[in-house]
């Protein structure tokens, strides 16, 4: 899961620095509303594994919240189970706030994130995520090691 969307975010970031050098080699890139010579399939490969990748986040919290946790706590559970994805949008928004902010130098520097896509360096963010990603992996890879898997149901 952590994998797939580790991969997902490389291929978005390579993805973003071929559109990027497009809109320089063609000078596109004070043209934010030309379209960008470059098919829409470079997007499919990104947008394969991420979907993949949340169904089986998804699929697989729902698996562990309903397995691995006492009965008298499974109400619980999938309310924590369905609030995950909330607090990560809003987390994400916080994320994306932060960045914003802490890239935005002066009135003649420009951040990652600009109203002109063709001006903005969303190529460095999908870095990030991508980091962010590895070291989610890594985290899941040292917890799991030392988890006991709840076999009968009951703790």
């Amino acid at each position: 899961m952590i994998f797939i969307s580790s991969i997902s975010m490389v291929i978005a970031t390579l993805v973003e620095t071929k559109r990027l050098k497009t809109t320089q080699d063609h000078g596109l890139i004070d043209m934010p509303y030309a379209t960008v010579p470059m098919r829409v399939w470079w997007l499919v490969p990104q947008y394969i594994l991420f979907g993949h990748s949340e169904v089986f986040a998804m699929v697989g919290l729902q698996e562990f919240f309903y397995d691995q946790v006492p009965n008298e706590l499974k109400s619980a559970s999938v309310s924590l189970d369905l609030s995950i994805f909330g607090i990560g949008s809003f987390l994400s928004s916080f994320l994306i706030s932060a960045i914003k902010k802490a890239t935005k130098g002066g009135d003649s520097q420009e951040g990652w994130f600009n109203d002109n896509l063709n001006r903005s360096h969303l190529n460095y963010f999908y870095w990030l995520l991508s980091g962010f990603s590895v070291v989610g992996f890594a985290t899941y890879l040292h917890f799991t090691r030392s988890y006991t898997y709840n076999k009968g149901g009951l703790l």
